[in-house]
């Protein structure tokens, strides 16, 4: 299957769509006409990043959040053809969103984008040293500081972590699994699900549904977005927000119950 082409009734409704001022009443419908021309191109860029372990339909949808806002920033006075400047724009969004997908840990988007940096940095100064560089090496070569660059060498364990199968260095036949102890934690569950429900109270009513459909649902972004009626990066913003409201009522309640600052891990498991 290939991408669709632009017909010519496609190329007039763009550059008509293109004269339109924003507030033009015939601007909306005009715009869902085009973006209605282009399933197939979203279905077809989704299907080559098939295969990577994230739902079809998700990849679709993600592939038509980028072909939107192809449709509203296509300039068709450069003489570009759209299918040109959409396809890369749809790429664009389904490579972000396995960026902030693909972390099993919620890593700070300033790390997230300075770990390439730091592997290319360290490789051509490895290169040109003979050795390994030093992280205060490396810093002035990124234009960050040191403990940018430690913060980022320690979160790369968060898209790859360590298998619990993993031998213990030092030890024969120890496995990482073998350091991890079997308190029975059923006693503290009693009392978490309990601050739990208080802290979900807490949330405005639309915040509370959307996390109600992730983890107890089990619903994808996709599938939360089309029941709320949102797109799935509000959905994503929502859910942020929420477990950062959850995480502070949950610190506050235990450190006023403990006396000593518990801090809970309230971050959210791999959104798929």
């Amino acid at each position: 299957m290939t991408a669709a082409a632009t017909s010519p009734t496609t190329d007039a409704l763009l550059v008509r769509l293109h004269r339109l001022a924003p507030g033009d009443a015939g601007r909306a419908a005009t715009r869902a006409q085009v973006i209605d021309e282009y399933p197939p191109m979203s279905v077809w860029v989704a299907r080559r990043f098939g295969g990577r372990g994230e739902p079809m339909a998700d990849l679709t949808q993600v592939a038509a959040i980028g072909l939107i806002n192809a449709v509203d920033r296509f300039d068709p006075a450069r003489g570009v053809a759209f299918s040109s400047y959409a396809i890369p724009t749809m790429v664009g969004e389904i490579k972000r969103y396995f960026r902030d997908a693909g972390w099993t840990a919620h890593v700070p988007r300033h790390l997230q984008e300075l770990a390439p940096r730091r592997s290319a940095a360290v490789d051509h100064l490895t290169q040109a040293l003979h050795r390994s560089p030093t992280t205060r090496e490396v810093a002035p070569r990124l234009g960050v500081s040191p403990d940018q660059v430690f913060d980022s060498r320690r979160s790369a364990h968060a898209y790859r972590p360590w298998s619990l199968e993993q031998p213990v260095h030092g030890t024969r036949d120890m496995r990482l699994i073998d350091l991890l102890s079997e308190a029975d934690s059923a006693l503290e569950a009693v009392d978490r699900r309990e601050t739990l429900r208080r802290a979900l109270a807490s949330l405005p009513a639309r915040e509370r549904r959307v996390v109600g459909l992730r983890f107890v649902g089990e619903m994808s972004r996709a599938q939360i977005a089309a029941r709320v009626g949102v797109s799935q990066m509000q959905v994503s913003r929502l859910l942020t927000r929420s477990l950062i409201r959850l995480r502070a009522v949950m610190e506050v309640d235990e450190v006023a119950a403990s006396g000593a600052g518990h801090v809970v891990d309230a971050s959210c498991p791999g959104d798929r």
